[in-house]
């Protein structure tokens, strides 16, 4: 009898021959925004696995949207060229059959202008070098203490949605079979759907349907600008973690509803990350109830995520 874990799936056109996907990792040793040989060895790695999906890192739509300078991004012509050398290369030497490769486009919003991890990852502050103003829905710092964003005006968001839209394009270029757009973590799409970030008075900002507006009108743009066939799903963070926050799990399935009413073609569960006030429960598969709930409740294809280290705890998990 075939193991659940590998049984084929499909998300929309895409056929998937097994349930593992490799999950988003930063690596942060880009230059400028462009992969490195870095990434042609991690990657091509990950491709040698027999995975389902490979998912890259988290990549930035916009330089300011970067968390660090060492982050990837595909916001110009050099960062497209040196993708695309590392994807034929990888695509190359790939173990049959050739496994399908996503992209996580993203944009840090507050979190943005960052040390990387073994440098301590606090906010770099402005003035010394590598720091820029970060942006967000409003003028509220990640930490108290850190330099406060800039808040996006409506010119600033038809940029931002824009630079999502042009991302996705060249991932189309560059041979990507799937997008997810990260929606999680504290990023600029989950600072607007947070009461804790966003503090806006327009529309963009106050009830539940204001705090979607944007991240679904991202989700449109590029939904739009990527071929039709291929594949486009959201990350999200099912709850801050934060007691009254109001971004609970039950604002998560109206939000996946509406994704959903959109095309997309998946969800992938994660929580936590835009208030340092979280108080995360960890434990073995701690985030798998998280995504049950919100796929019993939207019936997406879902992703789940959150210390599943061991092949028998995955295997419960899909079956």
């Amino acid at each position: 009898m075939t193991s659940a874990l590998f049984y084929p799936l499909a998300l929309g056109p895409l056929e998937l021959v097994n349930r593992i996907v490799i999950a988003p990792m930063c690596q942060y040793s880009a230059v400028d925004g462009s992969a490195t040989d870095w990434h042609l060895i991690h990657l091509g790695h990950l491709a040698l696995s027999g995975a389902g999906l490979l998912i890259l890192e988290a990549t930035a739509v916009q330089a300011q949207g970067r968390i660090t300078t060492g982050c990837l991004g595909l916001y110009s012509d050099d960062n497209e060229a040196a993708l695309a050398r590392v994807l034929d290369a990888v695509r190359t030497h790939a173990a049959p059959p050739a496994m399908p490769i996503a992209i996580q486009l993203a944009h840090a919003g507050r979190k943005a202008s960052s040390h990387v991890p073994w440098q301590g990852g606090a906010q770099v502050p402005l003035g010394e070098p590598g720091a820029w103003r970060a942006v967000a829905p409003s003028a509220l710092a990640h930490i108290d203490g850190e330099d406060a964003p800039h808040a996006l005006d409506r010119a600033d968001l038809a940029q931002v949605r824009d630079a999502f839209a042009q991302a996705a394009r060249r991932a189309a270029r560059v041979g990507l079979q799937c997008i997810e757009l990260h929606a999680a973590h504290g990023y600029l799409m989950h600072q607007f759907l947070s009461p804790l970030a966003n503090r806006r008075v327009d529309e963009y900002g106050g009830s539940l349907a204001n705090r979607m507006r944007f991240p679904l009108e991202v989700f449109s743009a590029v939904r739009d600008a990527f071929p039709a066939e291929r594949p486009v799903w959201v990350r999200v963070s099912a709850t801050d973690w934060v007691e009254g926050s109001g971004w609970e799990v039950q604002s998560c399935i109206e939000f996946v509803r509406a994704l959903r009413s959109l095309g997309c073609a998946a969800v992938h569960v994660s929580s936590g990350g835009v208030s340092p006030q979280q108080k995360i429960p960890l434990g073995p598969g701690y985030q798998v109830g998280l995504a049950q709930q919100i796929k019993d409740a939207v019936g997406l294809p879902t992703i789940a995520v959150g210390l599943i280290t061991e092949p028998e705890q995955a295997e419960a998990i899909v079956a």
